[in-house]
């Protein structure tokens, strides 16, 4: 019966035009992926409660030093005998999808990273959910594509969609969904992309509003209002902030590094289980996302991030305050990559909102402490979010309404945006990819952020290569030649032996003033007016070599010679006309 109704109901949406189908299905993904956000959400709140609810704030516990690692088995076992793939870093993962054409995202992403990030995450880990969320929305929006056949453009659309409703429902911010779409996955912006992104996004977060009322991830009020006399230093945050990215990006990256030299997994399990609940119980507010602690800062009770701390005696020096924050700034980071790199599963977008509430805080309270200044340190923290999430990410128009929507503070934007800015240009200077694509631009596999080189990664050598020419071999006389010219519709003429290997070639242009000397016609032969190019194409180069080819040789036409043989030409005008078509597909109109 339910394989009767399915069939039913894809016969009557294959009725429904193409542009209602998309804004249909990005109505469902949206639906999907918002209920993935809240059940993964709710999932991490409660075993997190679980855990830690008896805890006293004036006492350290053996918890924090143990359940991390717990979370992390759990996590490992569940990828090695369930899952069976790596589901780590898995907003790497979707640009790595979107780079190659017709791949679309397995279909165990839809909960395999739900599950394996609820456990790290809620014994713990260091990380955050959103990574594996957007995965997860990325994989719906993939399944549904493929259930119903539809082409590239609209499968790149729909994990767009998937993305988008999965920020839109952790957050209740469908705006920054869709930036987060375009700016860190790169889709395309066209009236046709942006209606069923905004659909996606608004039907998550409605789903959001609907299940969890008004309560949101961070409160804010806003109790000190702009000052322009203060922009100095929120241009002072955004310098810090662009640093405090490029530590995050490096180190983040190096700790990876060291944990692959470690071949045996149950030993990085066991070293990063170790580690990371030695740190987590030094500095407990590094248990988990750490949102509790951003929305500590903005209350005024930022001392309170030492609760449950050896430190707790010490949180009301000042001095001491702020060097045991810097810790907690610099650990975060390494506890992210611990955690993922030992087998955990979680992503980087609540660390990087933590260290972002955290270098504001640390720099407004030191600025005060100091200088006898009076900071709106809450401000300032959450300017810097937004600041570090424009330099890890790469992502400012993220960081501003991201920030602007989760917390109401639109009248705080002036402030928000100088400080995004200044961390964009400041990472920017150093660092040219986000932490994101860092890897995969190192492997030469990053084309989403790159329209020119997409088009040229999307196009196919072979079927470019035109074979349409008149083959001599070396030994026809000039005389016999002029039978084969006559009746060529192309004026370059290959020639190939008897065992299709390329001996050379002629231009039309080189024989004109003898091709017509009957006196020549026996004299001369292929072999004497041949020349062999000296720049050819193998049927394995990719569309950016052969373009690089024709840019250093200046020629219009390159032989396609294959280990010698002679397979065809490919012409400077086909490229680019077949680049014209490709650039024109990308955009989904």
């Amino acid at each position: 019966m339910n394989l009767h109704m399915n069939r039913n109901l894809k016969k009557r949406l294959s009725e429904v035009s193409e542009k209602n189908l998309i804004y249909i299905l990005s109505m469902v993904i949206g639906l999907l992926a918002g209920i993935a956000a809240f059940t993964l959400k709710s999932f991490i709140h409660y075993v997190s409660y679980f855990l830690t609810r008896h805890l006293k704030a004036t006492d350290g516990s053996i918890i924090y030093l143990a359940f991390p690692m717990v979370g992390i088995l759990i996590s490992v076992l569940i990828v090695r005998y369930l899952v069976r793939d790596d589901i780590s870093h898995g907003i790497s993962k979707i640009l790595s999808a979107l780079s190659k054409k017709g791949s679309y995202i397995k279909a165990h992403n839809m909960f395999s990273s739900m599950i394996t990030s609820g456990f790290t995450i809620g014994f713990g880990g260091s990380v955050g959910a959103e990574s594996p969320i957007v995965y997860t929305g990325s994989a719906i929006g993939s399944y549904v594509s493929s259930v119903f056949n539809l082409n590239q453009n609209q499968l790149r659309l729909l994990i767009g969609c998937g993305a988008t409703g999965a920020i839109a429902g952790i957050f209740k911010a469908p705006i920054a969904g869709i930036m987060f779409t375009l700016e860190v996955l790169m889709l395309d912006l066209t009236m046709a992309s942006l209606i069923p992104l905004l659909i996606s996004g608004i039907t998550a977060a409605t789903f959001a509003y609907f299940f969890m009322g008004s309560e949101v991830l961070f409160h804010f009020d806003i109790t000190n209002q702009f000052n322009s006399n203060n922009l100095p230093y929120y241009v002072l945050l955004g310098i810090f902030c662009g640093f405090i990215s490029l530590y995050f990006t490096r180190t983040g990256m190096f700790v990876e590094s060291r944990f692959k030299l470690i071949k045996n997994n149950y030993n990085k399990l066991i070293i990063g289980g170790i580690s990371l609940g030695l740190i987590v119980f030094l500095f407990p507010s590094l248990w988990g996302e750490g949102y509790e602690s951003i929305n500590k800062i903005f209350v005024g009770k930022g001392p309170e991030l030492l609760n449950n701390s050896v430190f707790f005696d010490w949180k009301t020096e000042p001095v001491v305050l702020l060097l045991i924050l810097v810790m907690i700034l610099f650990l975060k980071v390494i506890a992210m990559a611990i955690t993922t790199s030992s087998g955990g599963v979680g992503g980087i977008f609540a660390p990087t909102l933590f260290m972002g509430a955290i270098g504001g805080y640390i720099l407004s309270l030191s600025l005060n402490t100091f200088f006898g200044l009076k900071l709106p340190q809450a401000n300032f923290a959450l300017a810097g979010m937004g600041a570090l999430m424009a330099g890890v990410m790469h992502a400012p128009l993220l960081g501003i309404f991201l920030i602007a929507e989760i917390t109401g503070g639109y009248q705080l934007l002036i402030p928000l945006i100088v400080s995004v800015i200044v961390s964009y240009v400041t990472i920017t200077r150093f660092e040219p990819h986000s932490i994101y694509t860092k890897r995969l631009a190192e492997l030469g596999d990053l084309v989403t952020h790159h329209k020119d080189k997409a088009a040229m990664h999307y196009m196919n050598t072979k079927e470019l290569i035109e074979t349409d020419f008149e083959i001599l071999t070396p030994d026809l006389s000039l005389g016999q030649m002029i039978y084969f010219i006559a009746r060529s519709k192309r004026d370059l003429f290959p020639v190939v032996d008897s065992d299709g290997f390329m001996k050379g070639m002629i231009k039309m242009n080189d024989i004109r003033n003898i091709m017509f000397e009957q006196e020549l016609y026996e004299k001369i032969t292929v072999q004497d007016l041949m020349y062999m190019p000296e720049f050819f194409i193998s049927p394995n180069d990719t569309i950016e070599v052969i373009v690089e080819k024709f840019k250093s040789c200046g020629r219009y036409n390159l032989a396609v010679i294959d280990d010698g043989k002679y397979i065809g030409f490919i012409s400077r005008a086909r490229v680019f006309s077949a680049y014209r078509d490709t650039i024109a597909d990308l955009s989904y109109e």
